[in-house]
């Protein structure tokens, strides 16, 4: 489990405060929607993958997510900078 924290200025916050009852289940549920979209992602590519090299398809969603070997979009900004000429 990986805990995150935020920082808000105080007009941020009011704002905030001001389309969502409860900004902490707010923030949480974002989150949490934002994950799961991209677990489906995750899980679709490598269901396509592993059809497509006839490979056994086992485990739960996050199985799969954690079995993937998927690269953070960090790991996928610099890869590709590495592509890109340096002037």
């Amino acid at each position: 489990m990986k805990t995150y924290t935020i920082e808000i200025t105080d007009a941020q916050d009011l704002a905030l405060r001001h389309v969502a009852v409860d900004p902490q289940f707010w923030i949480q549920n974002m989150v949490n929607v934002r994950c799961d979209l991209a677990i489906e992602d995750i899980v679709k590519m490598e269901i396509e993958r592993k059809l497509a090299a006839r490979e056994t398809i086992t485990g739960s969603k996050d199985d799969i997510v954690l079995a993937s070997g998927i690269e953070s979009s960090v790991e996928r900004q610099a890869r590709f900078d590495a592509m890109v000429p340096q002037e």
